[in-house]
Order: C-alpha cells, then sequence, then structure tokens
C-alpha cells in the first residue's frame, strides 16, 4: 500500500484544473500537452483501470454487483471492462449503482495524488475526469476545461476504433452531457477540430496563465 504524501509546513496552493470531454474530442491529447507544460495530470480513467485490474480494490465491489463482469479468482481476479459495459450499457439503475460503488475508491485515489503534488510544490496539476460535471466533479478543482471538436470529427475518430459502432457511439453520447452544455459551463474551452499546432498553442498559453494563479483547493484550509 502506498504511504499517505506528508504535506510541507506552509504548502503554498496548487492550482488544480478539471480536465473533461466527451468521448473522441481528443482529451487524452491535450493531457498529454499539460503535461509537456510541466504539469501533473491525474487520470481518472487510469485508476479505474487499476482498481478493475487483478487484486483491484473495486473488484469485489463489481462482484457483487455484476458477478458476471468478474473473470479469475483470488488476488487474480479482475473486471471484464467488456462484459460490464454490456451491463450498464442501457441500464441506468445499474449504471447508477456502479458509480455508487467505484466512485469513492477513485476519490481516494485523487486524495492522495493531491497530497502528493502539494509535497513535491508544483504549481499546476490537471484532473482528467471523462464525467467531469455528470459526476459534481467541478466543485472540486478551482477551474474547468473542455476540451471539443465538432460531431463529425468526433464521430470520424470514434467510429475508427475497433469494435465501434454508431449504436454504441450514440449509447455513449446520450449517458454523456452534450457537448454544448460542456462548452457553456466550462471556464476555458480547448479546440482540437484544427490543427495540433493550433491546440497546442491554446493549452501552452493556458498552462503559463494558469501557473500564476492561485488555487482554493488544495492544500485544504
Amino acid at each position: 500500500m502506498r504511504s499517505t504524501p506528508t504535506l510541507p509546513r506552509g504548502s503554498e496552493p496548487l492550482f488544480v484544473l478539471g480536465l473533461t470531454g466527451s468521448i473522441g474530442m481528443g482529451k487524452s491529447t491535450v493531457a498529454g500537452m499539460f503535461r509537456r507544460c510541466g504539469a501533473l495530470v491525474h487520470d481518472a480513467d487510469a485508476v479505474v483501470h487499476q482498481l478493475y485490474g487483478p487484486g483491484g480494490a473495486a473488484v469485489p465491489r463489481v462482484a457483487a454487483l455484476a458477478p458476471d463482469a468478474v473473470v479469475g479468482t483470488g488476488r487474480s481476479a479482475r473486471v471484464d471492462r467488456a462484459v460490464l459495459g454490456k451491463v450498464v450499457l442501457n441500464d441506468a439503475d445499474a449504471l447508477k449503482a456502479l458509480e455508487a460503488a467505484v466512485h469513492p475508491l477513485v476519490g481516494r485515489a485523487c486524495d492522495w495524488f493531491l497530497r502528493h503534488a502539494c509535497s513535491r510544490g508544483v504549481d499546476l496539476v490537471i484532473m482528467d475526469v471523462p464525467l467531469l460535471f455528470e459526476t459534481g466533479g467541478e466543485k472540486r478543482v478551482d477551474a474547468t476545461c473542455v476540451v471539443s471538436a465538432p460531431a463529425f470529427v468526433q464521430a470520424h475518430r470514434v467510429l475508427a476504433r475497433a469494435g465501434m459502432t454508431m449504436e454504441k457511439l450514440d449509447s455513449i453520447r446520450r449517458r454523456q452531457m452534450p457537448d454544448a452544455k460542456k462548452r457553456r459551463l466550462a471556464d476555458f474551452v480547448v479546440p482540437t477540430g484544427l490543427s495540433k499546432a493550433l491546440t497546442w498553442r491554446r493549452v501552452e498559453a493556458l498552462a503559463d496563465d494558469l501557473k500564476t494563479r492561485s488555487g482554493h483547493i488544495w492544500p485544504p484550509r
């Protein structure tokens, strides 16, 4: 088990930016650009992968909700995300139950990450959260940033993925907040529908700006 980082006395506040965007919008690319700018990035989806992996803390919780989605036994037991996805694909109640079981574990990992960032004296951290607004995550960051592209660009990117169909994409879109609403709610928008050079310039300028700002989320007062 990882030890909890100790916050130095008088730690300077971090600026915590919540980064989000619908499927196929280029959020992972933008997160990588923020890393190039010196920010620490917390990937919520990567945390879920770890929690669902062999010996992951979420495995017994998922087993209680969807036994068929767990393969293996003992410490080798893991969640088959493809099977789990089919369970919750068109079942809103099952999805809510899953989120209620897993989100607290993701929250603990987030807390550890922020303490780690504070202990390192980092100026800017990025919380990469696919369902930021859908889960009320905007209340836990200093500002929000949405990665956005036109719907036809989004569809072209997503449908190029193995096993993806228009039916699956439509189902995912129904579960996610519409891009237009996310853009209205966001403090910042990073476009990815034109060129990577344009996106990079936007990210670089935004990172430089945010590093000069003082956050109020971490460390806790």
